[in-house]
């Protein structure tokens, strides 16, 4: 089976280009997140993972899908080769599994370097918005901009918020 996996950072993004990429691809399953690439804690992802099964292929539009931290992208892409589920990353034909099963060892060797490298581009990527939202909130505090984030937590909150305030903060 072709499962494709599509994910967005915030509920605010679109999926419909990955999507649309993902069907164009013969996926037969397409699973959807709108949920932070930070770590693979997510729910949608592991109940796609728990359907996959050897011989199935696990195509995203981009290898940052999976995660943005390298050692975590490293360590599920092992995961996935280990059950020998192929991977396709549409966005980079080089990260296709499928291509190097007919050259043994010189093609893992060269889908290890190629996974590498570009994970740790995707972790450094991640690095550098951190340190721009840093500055960017520095400068604004600098000038009096920063008030920090929305209060969770008040006597207008609603829901689970209103009952926490009034339990815990204005007991």
């Amino acid at each position: 089976m072709i499962f494709g996996y599509a994910r967005v950072s915030s509920k605010d993004q679109n999926l419909s280009r990955q999507i649309k990429e993902l069907e164009e691809f013969g996926c037969e399953r397409i699973y959807q997140e709108k949920q932070s690439g930070k770590d693979l804690k997510r729910p949608v992802y592991y109940e796609m993972r728990s359907k996959m099964r050897f011989g199935d292929v696990l195509v995203v539009h981009d290898l940052s899908r999976f995660d943005r931290n390298k050692e975590d992208i490293r360590n599920e892409w092992k995961s996935l080769t280990d059950e020998e589920i192929d991977i396709v990353v549409i966005n980079m034909p080089i990260l296709d599994t499928r291509r190097y099963k007919d050259l043994e060892g010189v093609g893992q060797l060269v889908s290890d370097i190629v996974l590498t490298l570009l994970s740790w581009m995707v972790d450094e990527e991640r690095e550098r918005i951190r340190a721009a939202q840093r500055e960017g909130i520095e400068i604004a505090k600098d000038q009096g901009k920063f008030e920090g984030g929305k209060k969770r937590y008040h006597a207008g909150a609603t829901g689970k918020d209103k009952v926490i305030y009034d339990r815990v903060v204005h007991y």
